[in-house]
């Protein structure tokens, strides 16, 4: 708390946003003064902030996963999470607490306990994880009514996009004002942003971070997410994290770039020599996310939206096969020297929680170093032809249902948790599956 303080004070700061991330990855909290915020040292909230629907319901299984009492947590801010926001009116911190039992310990709900519990299994390794996101999302037209579809956002000429534009320059200088105000702000945030390009969909951007510890930049997504939502805000548009928003638009992704450090060395252990490109720990983590990806499918695909982005094409993975330096499979290992060797988690759609998908493809490598697993031989054609069999699950409900099936990931992420998860995101399924679409009123309303 004397970092804290210190922040607070040395910039003037009169509210603070008290912040955690939810069971969805958005932001839960409240806001203070900063005199009280001090005077309170962090505070208490209710736990069924953890593990309530983005429908803001709750699991058939909610009273056997927190107390009936409803229950305060106690939370206690990171001050490593300190940082300003550029878009309030007036001088405003927001921080992101860690939540705690009353009895001390790291509430086993909580996403950002989750993560801390699959990091201490390599500490105790003596391996530091390295991290390097990469987010997609959309611009868009706002739109008030979810009754019609969603259209791209206009850019400063004042057409939408209709062509591919990847990579496209001057696509990206239709949103010129949008960029300039969301790299400020990032600046401001002190959010480790790298490169941004435009996507192959129509006003479609991605922006990569620099790579660094795994908690930092579960942070840093967390926080990115909600300065490009007031970015696009300002600038009269939306933008979205869905993973599939537009029918005919490519889907969005949050690939996750991997690798270890051995703490004693310094060195990147999935490195081999100029003989053998890889090493033997790099086959046995890759043979970890070749095995257990399915089983954890539902972190990286976490809403009834995901799994519209797995159709059989090369935008997103269908299939666990690996390549070296190929874009359509779904773990890569680029082309890269051998201190930045690193493997390419593509199946995490944007819309996950990120400390949940980070966790969940850390936990898939352990089990694959501790048992020294073994991957199958990389493909470097096209990994789904058509015709292949989709491999990934097709729906929310039969990704928790893998889950449920995988006693290796209850154990490491946590029993306690992945009852809340199951129960939250069953409990979401179960929501959407009691609407009708078009699409049934369309076809089967009468030819049926």
């Amino acid at each position: 708390m004397e970092a804290v303080e210190r922040f607070l004070k040395e910039n003037g700061i009169t509210e603070v946003e008290s912040t955690l991330p939810d069971m969805t990855g958005n932001a839960r909290g409240k806001f203070y003064p900063t005199k009280k915020f001090l005077a309170e040292k962090g505070g208490k909230i209710p736990e069924t902030l953890l593990v309530q629907t983005v429908t803001g319901e709750w699991a058939n299984n909610h009273y056997d996963i927190v107390d009936p009492a409803d229950r305060d947590m106690v939370l206690v801010p990171d001050s490593n999470s300190l940082r300003l926001v550029p878009w309030a009116d007036e001088p405003t911190a927001q921080v992101i607490n860690d939540c705690y039992t009353n009895d001390g310990e790291l509430h086993p709900l909580a996403s950002r306990s989750v993560l801390r519990r699959v990091l201490k299994l390599y500490e105790d390794e003596g391996l530091r994880p390295v991290i390097a996101p990469e987010v997609e999302f959309y611009l868009i037209q706002k739109n008030v009514d979810p009754d019609y579809e969603l259209k791209p956002a206009t850019g400063r000429s004042g057409r939408r996009e209709t062509a591919r534009q990847s990579y496209g320059i001057d696509a990206v200088n239709e949103f010129t004002p949008v960029i300039d105000t969301l790299y400020s702000y990032c600046e401001t945030l002190g959010l480790d942003v790298d490169t941004l390009i435009h996507e192959s969909g129509a006003a479609q951007m991605e922006i990569n971070f620099l790579h660094g510890d795994a908690l930092d930049l579960a942070d840093q997504v967390f926080v990115f997410k909600r300065t490009l939502r007031e970015t696009a805000l300002k600038h009269d548009m939306y933008a979205t994290f869905m993973a599939k928003p537009m029918q005919h638009e490519p889907g969005s992704s949050m690939h996750i770039h991997q690798s270890l450090i051995d703490v004693k060395t310094g060195k990147n252990i999935f490195a081999g020599t100029k003989e053998k490109k890889f090493s033997d720990k790099f086959y046995n983590y890759l043979g970890g996310l070749q095995k257990y990806t399915h089983h954890a499918i539902s972190f990286y695909a976490p809403n009834v939206n995901s799994y519209r982005r797995f159709a059989p094409d090369i935008a997103a993975p269908v299939n666990f096969k690996w390549g070296i330096d190929n874009r359509t499979t779904g773990l890569r290992a680029p082309e890269a020297p051998l201190a930045a060797t690193r493997i390419e988690n593509r199946f995490p759609g944007a819309d996950c929680n990120p400390y949940l998908a980070i966790a969940a493809s850390l936990a898939c490598g352990y089990l694959g170093l501790k048992h020294s697993l073994q991957p199958d031989k990389p493909v470097s054609e096209l990994a789904a032809d058509e015709g292949d069999t989709v491999e990934v699950a097709r729906s929310l409900e039969e990704g928790l249902r893998l889950l449920e099936d995988c006693p290796e990931l209850r154990e490491i992420m946590g029993s306690a948790f992945v009852d809340a998860y199951i129960g939250v995101k069953r409990a979401e399924f179960e929501t959407f599956h009691e609407v009708i679409s078009s699409w049934e009123r369309e076809y089967l309303l009468l030819n049926v």
